[in-house]
C-alpha cells in the first residue's frame, strides 16, 4: 500500500486524510522512509527534516481527530526549494555563501502552507542561486531526472521537478525567473505554473533578478496545482511587488471544455528552430484542442525577436547587482558557471539595461493587444530535449547549440511580461516527456489552468512513468 500511496496525488492523499482513511503520522513516516532510499539517486534533497515533519504530522493528526481539519494540505508532506525561507531552518540557496543560512521568519508563502497544516519534509536542491537550468551544484551535487539518470532535471527548480515526479514530495513551491518553474516541470513530467506577475508574494524568497521573479506549484496534475494556487495566491504587504487583484476559484475553473476558446500561435517565433520530435507533439495537441471546439488564430509580436536579448540585459545586470558584494570580496566562493554570469552582468551600461526595459514595455504592449483576440497562447517549453549530467550543449535537427540560452528561448518572454504561463505533459519523445507551453492573460491562471486541464485529460503520457519511483 506504501508504494501505492506515495503515488497519489494531493488530492487523492488529502481525501484519504479528511475521511480518517490514513493518518499524517504514517503517511509522513512513509514518506520519510522513502525519501532516504530515493535521494540516493535523485539528490533531490538538500536538507531533510525529518523530527520537524513527524512533530508537524503529529499534531496535525490531534487536529483533525479533534474536528479541526483545515483542508487540503492538512497533514499533506511536501518539500520547498532551497530560495524559499523557512524561519528557523538553514536557507542554502545551494550556494557556499549562504551554506550556513537561517532566516528568523518564514517566507508568506510557507506561513500559508503552515497555515493550511502541510508537514516540511525538507528543502529542495536547486541551481546555486536560481541561475542555470541544469542543477549540476559544484556545492551540493548535480540532481537526477527521475526518467533518466544520466539526464539533467533542468533547472533551476530541478530539485522540486525531481522531488515531485519520483514522488519524494507530493508538491512542492519552485521559483520563475527565466522559466526555472517551467523548464524542470517539463522535463520532469509534472505541471508547473508561473502565475501573474505579483499574483504570489515573494517576500521571503532569495532574489535573482527582482523583476522577472515569479513563486509558483509545481505538481502532479493540474487540480493539485490550482489548489496550491488556492492557498498561496493574494495580496502581501510585505512584499512591495504584490498585486491586490482578487483570486479566482482556481479549482472551480477545471471543467476541460475548451469549446470556443481561441488559442494563439506565434509561428516565426514559438516554432522556430524546434526539435522535430517536439515540434509533432505540441502540433498533435494543438490538433486535439481544435477537435474539442477551440479555435486556433495566427499572431504576430515583432518585439519577440529582441525578447531574448532583453530578458538577458535585465536579469543579468539585475542579479549582478544583488551579488556585487559578494563578487567583490569573495568571488571564488561562487561556482564557475554563475560566476561568469554575474561577473557578465557588470558588464552591462545603463543604456543596455534601459533598452532592455524598453523592449519589455513593447513586448507588454504587444501580448496586450494579442490578448485582445486569443484567450491563450500555445508553444513548446523548450526547442529540445534536456542534455545529459555534465553536458553544457544540446542538438536541434542536427545543430549543437547551447543549452542555458536555447532552453530559456521560448519561456523567458513571460517573465518579462509578468503573464502567467505553465508547463503540462504533451507526450513522451525519445523516452523522455516533453512539456507543453500555455501562457495566458495577466492575472488569468484560471484559464491557462483549465485548457491544462483539458489536455491531462488526453491522457498524453499514456502510462510512462519515472524509472525511480517508489
Amino acid at each position: 500500500m506504501s508504494k501505492e500511496l506515495l503515488e497519489l496525488s494531493v488530492l487523492q492523499v488529502a481525501d484519504l486524510i479528511e475521511k480518517k482513511e490514513i493518518s499524517p503520522v504514517e503517511l509522513t513516516n512513509t514518506m520519510l522512509d522513502y525519501i532516504e532510499k530515493s535521494n540516493e539517486q535523485t539528490n533531490a534533497y538538500i536538507s531533510i527534516t525529518a523530527d520537524q515533519a513527524r512533530q508537524s504530522a503529529q499534531r496535525a493528526e490531534q487536529q483533525i481527530m479533534d474536528g479541526l481539519y483545515k483542508g487540503v494540505f492538512h497533514g499533506v508532506p511536501l518539500a520547498l526549494k532551497d530560495n524559499i525561507y523557512h524561519g528557523g531552518e538553514v536557507t542554502t540557496m545551494a550556494s557556499k555563501i549562504h551554506r550556513d543560512f537561517v532566516s528568523e521568519h518564514d517566507a508568506t508563502v510557507v506561513a500559508q502552507l503552515r497555515d493550511a497544516g502541510a508537514v516540511f519534509t525538507g528543502k529542495l536542491n536547486m541551481h546555486e542561486y536560481a541561475w542555470g537550468i541544469d542543477n549540476d551544484s559544484p556545492h551540493f551535487g548535480a540532481v537526477h531526472n527521475p526518467w533518466n539518470p544520466k539526464r539533467v532535471p533542468g533547472g533551476s527548480s530541478g530539485g522540486s521537478g525531481a522531488a515531485v515526479a519520483a514522488h519524494s514530495s507530493y508538491i512542492s513551491l519552485g521559483t520563475d525567473t527565466a522559466g526555472s518553474i517551467r523548464i524542470p516541470s517539463a522535463a520532469c513530467g509534472i505541471v508547473g505554473l508561473k502565475p501573474t506577475h505579483g499574483r504570489v508574494s515573494k517576500f521571503g524568497v532569495y532574489p535573482l533578478a527582482w523583476t522577472l521573479d515569479h513563486v509558483g506549484p509545481m505538481a502532479k496534475t493540474v487540480a493539485d496545482a490550482a489548489a496550491l494556487m488556492e492557498v498561496i495566491a493574494g495580496f502581501d504587504p510585505n512584499d512591495p511587488t504584490s498585486a491586490n487583484v482578487p483570486a479566482d476559484g482556481y479549482l472551480e475553473a477545471l471543467s476541460g471544455d475548451v469549446k470556443g476558446l481561441r488559442i494563439g500561435i506565434i509561428e516565426d517565433y514559438f516554432f522556430h528552430n524546434v526539435d522535430s520530435g517536439i515540434e509533432k507533439l505540441i502540433r498533435e495537441r494543438l490538433q486535439d484542442l481544435e477537435n474539442e471546439g477551440a479555435e486556433v488564430v495566427s499572431l504576430s509580436l515583432p518585439a519577440l525577436r529582441y525578447a531574448e536579448w532583453a530578458e538577458l540585459a535585465v536579469s543579468l545586470v539585475e542579479a549582478a547587482t544583488i551579488h556585487h558584494r559578494d563578487l567583490v570580496k569573495r568571488a571564488d566562493d561562487f561556482g564557475n558557471d554563475i560566476r561568469f554570469l554575474f561577473e557578465l552582468g557588470e558588464l552591462f551600461s545603463g543604456i543596455d539595461y534601459l533598452q532592455g526595459q524598453q523592449v519589455r514595455r513593447a513586448l507588454k504592449l504587444q501580448f496586450a493587444e494579442a490578448f485582445d483576440d486569443v484567450d491563450v497562447i500555445l508553444a513548446p517549453v523548450m526547442p529540445c530535449q534536456v542534455p545529459d549530467i555534465g553536458v553544457e550543449t544540446v542538438d536541434i535537427n542536427g545543430q549543437t547549440l547551447d543549452f542555458i540560452m536555447e532552453g530559456i528561448r521560448f519561456t523567458g518572454p513571460s517573465n518579462l511580461t509578468g503573464l502567467p504561463a505553465l508547463s503540462v505533459p504533451a507526450g513522451m519523445s525519445d523516452g523522455m516527456p516533453i512539456g507543453l507551453q500555455l501562457i495566458g492573460d495577466a492575472f488569468d491562471e484560471a484559464t491557462i489552468l483549465n485548457v491544462a486541464y483539458a489536455i491531462e485529460l488526453m491522457n498524453p503520457l499514456a502510462g510512462h512513468a519515472p524509472v525511480i519511483k517508489p
